[in-house]
């Protein structure tokens, strides 16, 4: 052959052979196949959580166990082939628990029944409180109006859940433990104890502060079971409750772990995938939130593990401080704000107690339904059993919040636990006998393959909202009352 027809043959051979072993993007369903088989023949997500929890214990948020549950995703992140992995610091005052006491003593005797009480986070440093009782039902805006005159200097007995009383209660929406603390300070109670509706003397913890920091007065919570002895007793006579209690408050430095894989074509689009690392102190917190933290890490393994190459940068984040008042999604917001990376956010999914997923919520986001439909049409052609069904539900109180309020689309998975676990939510018995293997699974799964969806979709289904928009939408929602109580409402009257 010619040496300047070899040449040139040379060169269009070499520029053919990308385009032929390259070939076609593979399809939406083709990923999620991949996605599916990944998870059920090498799942990861059930054996760490495993070893984290029998290896780190609680998973508190600036204490020794927090710090190692830090590096321990940080490690397994690096361990899965991430290279860009950041821990990403910040300060918090946490607050730990120390010695409580709850009497309940007659009015006018000396006799008293001594019950076994749990404080609440953020109930005060040193405390010794004695005052009358005073049962304030399911402690919503309403009971307080309806005994406006009657709160202040009494100790509020409520209840933590919702219990109704009549027909038309069941329509009624609970307030969270802060938010009925934050009323029982706004109408000058002495302390509050909130009675737990599970049954077994269960004892539940978790924050009476709306803002993470801490309260005027003393608060605990009791069993069922204690509820109902202290009520039935409150209607024979008048009772007086003496709550003494000692508790630390220290400021401390705590960090998310935060591992990115880029995007090949929006490279500076992002979506977020989240869950909070860390847990309180009771147990060893493998249901809330190691079930949704875990799986978090999983899906960063399989997209490793498959090479997947989305269109835009995925960010999985490992919050901390999400009990103590939501301090590692705040922290991640912050500085998202500063760098001016937040304008890049697309999509915030969260995944808080997730596992066993039936569909997805859209929180609020109507306009996403359509794409949600459609990706759980496809989830269904790879795994029949995905029931895709639909919520559009916004709500307070975990990592998404913060995003939600900047007006970005967050979703969740819609969980479908055996409903009996939930009676362990903050309590001395949130251990890893509670998991189940195809729970965790699923919602990797699951997931993983949303995750997958939004960051490839040609149009994001669903935009920021503007400050505006953003005020009305949670107005619409009637989430202005509980964001005031929790500080949270910057629109004013």
């Amino acid at each position: 052959m010619h040496r300047s027809r070899l040449f040139l043959f040379l060169l269009l051979l070499m520029a053919w052979v990308p385009l032929a072993t390259k070939g076609p993007e593979p399809d939406r369903v083709e990923v999620f196949r991949q996605i599916n088989q990944e998870v059920k023949e090498h799942g990861q997500a059930y054996q760490t959580l495993g070893d984290a929890t029998s290896t780190i214990g609680h998973r508190m948020t600036g204490t020794d166990n927090g710090h190692r549950a830090e590096k321990y995703a940080y490690d397994l992140l690096k361990k899965y082939g991430y290279r860009n992995v950041d821990f990403q610091e910040f300060g918090a005052e946490v607050w730990q628990r120390g010695e409580v006491s709850l009497n309940i003593v007659p009015a006018h005797s000396d006799n008293f029944v001594t019950m076994k009480a749990v404080t609440l986070a953020h109930s005060p440093i040193q405390s010794n409180v004695k005052a009358p009782l005073l049962d304030l039902g399911n402690g919503l805006a309403r009971d307080f109006e309806h005994h406006a005159a009657e709160v202040k200097g009494k100790i509020a007995v409520m209840n933590l859940g919702l219990v109704p009383q009549t027909p038309a209660d069941s329509l009624l929406k609970n307030l969270h433990r802060s938010e009925k603390t934050a009323l029982a300070i706004q109408y000058g109670a002495a302390g509050v104890i909130l009675i737990n509706q599970v049954a077994g003397n269960v004892l539940l913890t978790g924050t009476a502060s709306v803002d993470g920091a801490l309260i005027p007065l003393p608060a605990v919570c009791i069993s069922s079971e204690s509820g109902k002895q202290l009520r039935d007793w409150m209607k024979e006579e008048a009772l007086e409750g003496h709550l003494q209690m000692r508790n630390t408050s220290d400021q401390v430095q705590a960090r998310n772990v935060i591992a990115t894989l880029e995007g090949k074509e929006l490279p500076d689009e992002r979506i977020i995938i989240g869950g909070h690392l860390d847990s309180w102190d009771l147990a060893t917190g493998a249901l809330d939130n190691g079930i949704g933290s875990f799986t978090v890490l999983e899906i960063a393994r399989v997209f490793r593990e498959l090479k997947l190459k989305p269109k835009r940068t995925i960010q999985f984040a490992l919050f901390m401080g999400e009990e103590i008042g939501l301090f590692g999604s705040h922290a991640m917001l912050h500085e998202l704000k500063e760098t001016g990376d937040l304008d890049n956010v697309r999509y915030m999914i969260n995944l808080d107690m997730a596992g066993n997923p039936v569909g997805f919520n859209t929180y609020g986001r109507d306009e996403a339904l359509a794409f949600f439909q459609s990706v759980g049409e496809d989830i269904r052609k790879v795994e029949p059993e995905f029931a895709n069904r639909l919520m559009s539900r916004p709500g307070l109180h975990s990592d998404h919040q913060g995003f939600m309020l900047e007006g970005i689309p967050v979703a969740s998975p819609i969980s479908n636990l055996n409903p009996a676990l939930y009676d362990c939510y903050h309590a001395d018995c949130d251990d890893f006998d509670l998991i189940n293997r195809a729970d965790i699974e699923n919602s990797a799964r699951y997931t993983a393959m949303l995750l997958w969806a939004l960051a490839n979709a040609d149009t994001i289904p669903a935009a920021r909202l503007s400050t505006e928009d953003t005020r009305d939408f949670l107005v619409k929602h009637h989430l202005k009352e509980p964001l005031q109580l929790g500080k949270e409402w910057r629109w004013g009257e």
